[in-house]
């Protein structure tokens, strides 16, 4: 009898490894909020940032999901982070070469944007502002919708987007 038990227990045991495998395995589209990178060179700096892409889902985004007044992942998931090779200035302020999370604190009306050294954290739970490389201003303009949080690089320009809001820094080299 216990030969079977311990045979039974093996097959459940193996059974649900393969779930765990196929659910782990599944592709990152198929995700409630997939992976999403972009990537630039500007002036031979490498820059890249990396989110997971949250949808709205007909969900109330900004003061509910997002709450205001707040500190946010600015994504889902892990933190969103940004990765330099070089030097490079953002609205003006100096980000040193290195990987960067980026928070956000939203309000109705203005948003503080920072760049933070602890990058490799999931969420916002363990922020530490005394690890804040700067902080930014900005106040987001309405724009077309888009289901997708994403963030788009350029030349001269890391765009947000999601919901009917957007904003812009820019970016250059020292």
């Amino acid at each position: 009898m216990s030969k079977i038990r311990s045979q039974i227990g093996l097959a459940v045991l193996a059974f649900s490894l393969g779930l765990l495998t196929t659910s782990c395995n599944s592709k990152a589209e198929h995700r409630p909020s997939p992976p999403a990178s972009d990537s630039v060179q500007v002036n031979g700096v490498s820059i890249n940032v990396e989110y997971s892409s949250p949808g709205v889902k007909k969900r109330k985004i900004w003061g509910e999901l997002v709450p205001y007044n707040e500190i946010w992942r600015t994504g889902a998931n892990k933190a969103t982070f940004l990765n330099t090779s070089g030097d490079i200035l953002i609205n003006g302020e100096t980000l040193p070469k290195g990987t960067y999370a980026i928070f956000t604190i939203p309000t109705d009306s203005t948003w503080t944007i920072i760049f933070n050294e602890e990058w490799d954290q999931w969420g916002s739970y363990n922020y530490n502002q005394n690890k804040d490389i700067f902080r930014l201003i900005v106040t987001p303009s309405k724009s077309d919708f888009d289901e997708r949080m994403k963030f788009t690089l350029t030349k001269n320009a890391l765009t947000f987007d999601w919901e009917e809001l957007s904003y812009e820094l820019t970016i250059d080299t020292p």
